[in-house]
């Protein structure tokens, strides 16, 4: 793979690369760029790009662009200011991500849920094997770097973003752009809700996760790599479900 083939290939390029599939597209649209913010991507009080800029990097009509923007107003996640040095800016706190995670989680079927957890289960899988197996040691310095964030992280915010880069610089570990894409697509249904105060994520323990697969990724020990992975996606889950039931419930 060339320098410049890898250079496409960053947790900023595939959040903002153009959607595939053909589902709904605002729900698409307003996903990822949820997820670019939830990542820390693009940061709070950041301006978005203009509609027509940012539209064409999504792939898709500015209209689309602007009934997602709709959408994202109204969860408090952006807001708007009209006339001289205007635009849509980023105004996502932690408590509106909280909010807006827990009503989407309410509003899934716990066999959405599964099929959520199960396309991760397989996308981690086989990240972990082609990152063990093509990952550089640039690559494997990016991921020991955000697992010491992670580590060392002080809240659930900063949390979440250190776990969801490590996925997706995982995937751009495995240096394969499909994955990395379908990871940020997963990252951006999952994140916010894996992070919710009620699952009681532990930071250090998640960490601790991540470093025993760091390490089988530069012994190139797919094998193991792939069985770190898989576990975590599925206990996680686990827990999720859990949550769900445990809402339903009351």
């Amino acid at each position: 793979m060339s320098q410049q083939q890898r250079v496409g290939l960053t947790a900023l390029g595939a959040v903002l690369s153009p959607l595939e599939g053909c589902g709904p597209k605002t729900d698409a649209v307003v996903q990822r760029l949820s997820a670019a913010i939830s990542l820390g991507v693009m940061a709070d009080g950041q301006q978005l790009p203009s509609e027509t800029d940012l539209a064409n990097q999504l792939g898709v009509s500015t209209m689309t662009l602007r009934e997602a923007l709709v959408v994202l107003r109204q969860q408090g996640i952006v807001h708007t200011k009209r006339g001289r040095g205007g635009g849509s800016f980023i105004s996502a706190s932690a408590e509106v991500f909280e909010n807006t995670s827990l009503a989407r989680l309410q509003q899934m079927s716990i066999q959405e849920l599964r099929d959520l957890g199960d396309e991760h289960f397989a996308v981690a899988g086989a990240v972990a094997v082609f990152a063990a197996r093509r990952g550089l040691q640039a690559d494997i310095a990016r991921l020991r770097a955000l697992t010491d964030r992670l580590k060392d992280s002080t809240d659930l915010v900063s949390a979440r973003r250190a776990d969801s880069r490590f996925h997706i610089e995982m995937a751009v570990c495995a240096q394969s752009t499909r994955l990395t894409r379908a990871e940020v697509g997963l990252q951006a249904e999952l994140s916010a809700l894996l992070w919710l105060p009620r699952l009681e994520l532990d930071p250090a323990a998640e960490a601790t996760v991540h470093c025993d697969l760091v390490d089988a990724i530069e012994r190139e020990d797919d094998a193991r790599a792939r069985e770190l992975a898989e576990s975590q996606t599925e206990s996680r889950i686990r827990r999720l479900v859990a949550l769900r039931l445990e809402l339903s419930d009351r």
